[in-house]
């Protein structure tokens, strides 16, 4: 079973300007289909999108609630970020050595290794949210401290409004 890391970053609140993109829609699409790719680029794969509250300040001692859309993204941990090869140089094709002709005794294959603990650098952060956030083990739930027992009602007049 594979470990992921998580990152979630804010998804686009308008569409920029893009080639062939004429209506907002067609603007949204593009600007969010870049922000996917770049992802993507970087190894992160597309989880799904969030619409998530949020309690803040508004004025001085009032606060409201805000929805923030945001795009859930993961990868496997230790994954390295995927390569691009640039498209301007031609790949050549690989040529393959001659078959040698079998011998008579079959070789042993190779001793399995264990694979010793990868040192590689974690990828640079994009913006304040794109950190990757860790799956964190759930701690077990405090027990509540005793609360007091309910008493009787006091014994006296009830002081209010009138029953007629």
């Amino acid at each position: 079973m594979s470990s992921y890391e998580y990152t979630v970053i804010p998804a686009p609140a308008r569409g920029e300007k893009a080639k062939g993109a004429r209506t907002g829609i067609e603007r949204f699409a593009a600007t969010l289909t870049d922000a996917l790719n770049d992802m993507a680029r970087e190894g992160w794969e597309y989880v799904r999108a969030e619409v998530l509250p949020a309690e803040e300040r508004s004025g001085l001692t009032s606060r409201t609630t805000v929805y923030h859309n945001l795009l859930v993204f993961r990868r496997v941990l230790g994954a390295e970020p995927a390569r691009s090869l640039p498209l301007e140089e031609p790949v050549a094709a690989p040529t393959t050595p001659p078959i040698a002709a079998p011998s008579a005794a079959p070789e042993q294959p190779a001793p399995i290794r264990p694979a010793e603990p990868s040192t590689a650098q974690p990828a640079p952060v994009r913006a304040p949210f794109s950190q990757p956030m860790r799956a964190m083990p759930q701690q077990q739930a405090h027990a509540r401290a005793a609360e007091p027992p309910l008493t009787a009602p006091p014994a006296g007049p009830r002081l209010g409004p009138a029953t007629r």
